[in-house]
């Protein structure tokens, strides 16, 4: 079992961040057969150019330093905050000395791949990093960089969702909504499938990044990160089409339209018009307009949040959506 004594201090220092890279690094694993199965359709449209990249470019070197369990830090820096970008990431990794980015291949690349010759030239030459580096953003370019803003958008809405949670039912109910493998007992968070033993946060909080790739849950307990939970952000499997108990819009679609009905369900936690619009691959101005209709007939509310003006359903839209999910049962 792994735990992690967690003091008050490390509830006021605890804080969300995403991460472009390490999604990456889950991506290019999945993609290798070394990670979570990727969803059919997805794996079938980016695999021709995953098996190009790796024959035209240096990615082969880059998947020698990754292993099921994990990789490299270098290759993925601990991110910032919510506004992380890949551009901020492929900085940090292109800035790696070279000394300490070969510390870490002798940790990570010990695998059969490690051993080939074309491989093996790539880790042991003066430029690695900056062929790792490229390598990588052209993966991230060819492969992520198109489904980035509306999986990140996916994202987002989970940490608004989290937060709501935290204001409303306290740190202990947002930390146990994660997975169902982990609970919150005596001060601690406990995760029964791994282990690692006690982990001390010592006073610089827990790290939580919403992931749409990773398969469940993965923690990450190695400096320069901070002790961090990666988990699957809500929305995952409805985007990928996955069994769950997701209502479909068919019965609302006669009374409010299909594409009212989309976004009146997708309201399941408050959200903008900017975040919708990504989540649900519409236009920004399609979905302002939907949204203004919906609140006029008084299915839906908006309240400011920052720059942001949230929107959520009022207990009329909760009602129709309940119906809705009578309806799919």
């Amino acid at each position: 079992m792994l735990r992690f004594e967690v003091s008050v201090e490390d509830l006021l220092r605890s804080r969300f961040a995403l991460s472009p890279a390490l999604d990456l690094c889950l991506l290019l694993r999945s993609l290798a057969g070394q990670g979570q199965p990727l969803p059919r359709a997805w794996a079938a449209r980016l695999m021709p150019a995953f098996e190009r990249l790796r024959r035209e470019t240096e990615l082969d070197a880059a998947l020698a330093l990754q292993a099921p369990q994990g990789g490299p830090n270098f290759v993925a820096p601990p991110p910032r905050g919510l506004n992380q970008t890949w551009a901020d990431d492929l900085a940090v990794i292109r800035a790696t000395p070279l000394e300490a980015a070969r510390h870490e291949f002798a940790a990570t690349a010990n695998g059969p791949s490690a051993r080939d010759p074309r491989v093996r030239a790539v880790l042991d030459s003066a430029d690695a990093v900056s062929r790792i580096a490229e390598a990588m953003d052209q993966a991230w370019h060819e492969l992520l960089a198109a489904d980035w803003p509306q999986l990140r958008a996916i994202c987002e809405r989970d940490v608004v969702h989290r937060v709501g949670v935290i204001g409303e039912h306290g740190w202990a109910a947002t930390i146990e909504s994660l997975h169902p493998g982990v609970a919150w007992r005596a001060g601690g968070i406990e995760i029964g499938f791994f282990r690692g033993g006690t982990v001390r946060l010592a006073g610089d909080g827990l790290l939580l990044i919403p992931s749409v790739i990773v398969g469940h849950i993965a923690a990450h307990m190695e400096d320069p990160w901070p002790r961090t939970l990666v988990y699957r952000a809500r929305g995952t499997a409805a985007l990928w089409g996955e069994q769950e108990t997701v209502p479909q819009p068919d019965a609302l679609t006669a009374l409010v339209g299909r594409a009212r009905a989309r976004l009146l369900l997708a309201l399941d936690a408050p959200a903008s018009t900017s975040h919708l619009a990504r989540s649900l691959a519409m236009a920004p101005g399609a979905v302002g307009d939907h949204l203004a209709i919906l609140r006029g007939a008084g299915l839906l509310v908006r309240a400011r949040s920052g720059r942001s003006v949230l929107y959520r359903r009022t207990p009329l839209g909760e009602a129709l959506s309940l119906f809705q999910s009578h309806a799919d049962a």
